[in-house]
């Protein structure tokens, strides 16, 4: 499933074909995705237009000149085409290596834009989905209405993490993926944050938080790695670990710097240290930490 920096990377590829631009026509190719798409969803998108494209989380919202906002979910293998009116073809969402994912006959939406560029929603496993909602009601939504804040934003710094995890017994990366405490971290872009923090993926979360409720040494560590493993991830386009490529045809290059996801036995990349990544697997999910620099011992 594509995380924080590949949606955004996805935004972005996106924007130029849809910001102000107006809905021609939507097609739609089967009643559903993961569900059901909304009554009329066709006749209440055409004719719009896109205000803005943001996102929320691993989301991306639309906000339309109607005063409802479209939101979509990739899902699993959700992918994005878009054909622009000088003949050119973008895929800001190609994440998968199997030959059946993206092929024409899991084209499920397309919607024509009056500027004459097209985006085709593909999606094999059909695990993503869109959505209407009432722009004024965004916040509040079902999809919305739990979330936590933006682990991208100034909001998240160590106070707010040891406000978010004190009491807390839930192993640290646990905690890390509770999309009702911070919303958007996924797998990858924890367990890099974690091993630049120097922290035990196993680590109490609790542990992050004084007694009096204030932040520790390792919450004001860690918000500042979160932070900082996003921000080089979204540069750099995302991570490539299937097919997935920038909408100028590039592949993400976040991969190519992976300190520990997905390098198990390699010696530690941290200057200094002499320890391997191991591999644990928490909550069905594969962890990747050094045994040295982030033992559940260190300070």
């Amino acid at each position: 499933m594509p995380e924080l920096p590949e949606v955004e990377t996805v935004r972005r590829g996106l924007a130029p074909a849809m910001v102000g631009a107006r809905i021609a026509r939507v097609t739609l190719r089967r009643p559903n995705l993961r569900f059901p798409f909304p009554e009329n969803f066709a006749r209440r998108l055409e004719g719009r237009t896109v205000l803005d494209l943001r996102r929320r989380a691993k989301y991306l919202t639309a906000p339309l000149d109607s005063g409802e906002s479209l939101i979509l979910h990739l899902g699993m293998s959700g992918r994005f085409d878009v054909a622009l009116p000088d003949g050119g073809n973008l895929s800001p969402g190609d994440f998968y290596l199997d030959g059946a994912l993206g092929s024409p006959k899991h084209d499920h939406v397309v919607l024509a834009f009056e500027n004459g560029a097209t985006v085709t929603y593909n999606d094999a496993r059909r695990f993503g989905f869109m959505d209407l909602v009432p722009t004024a009601a965004i916040d509040t939504c079902r999809h919305f209405a739990a979330m936590g804040i933006e682990p991208l934003s100034e909001a998240l710094d160590g106070p707010v993490i040891a406000r978010l995890f004190r009491h807390r017994i839930t192993p640290l990366k646990a905690a890390l993926l509770d999309q009702r405490l911070i919303a958007g971290l996924g797998n990858i872009y924890v367990c890099e944050a974690l091993h630049r923090a120097g922290l035990h993926p196993a680590l109490p979360a609790g542990a992050l938080a004084k007694p009096d409720g204030g932040p520790t040494p390792k919450a004001k560590r860690l918000a500042k790695e979160i932070r900082a493993v996003l921000t080089e991830a979204v540069a750099a386009g995302g991570s490539t670990l299937r097919d997935y490529a920038q909408p100028d045809g590039q592949r993400g290059g976040f991969q190519n710097v992976f300190r520990v996801y997905d390098r198990t036995g390699l010696a530690c990349t941290a200057r200094g240290c002499t320890g391997r990544v191991a591999r644990i697997v928490q909550g069905g999910r594969s962890t990747f930490f050094c045994e040295v620099c982030q033992s559940l011992s260190k300070p």
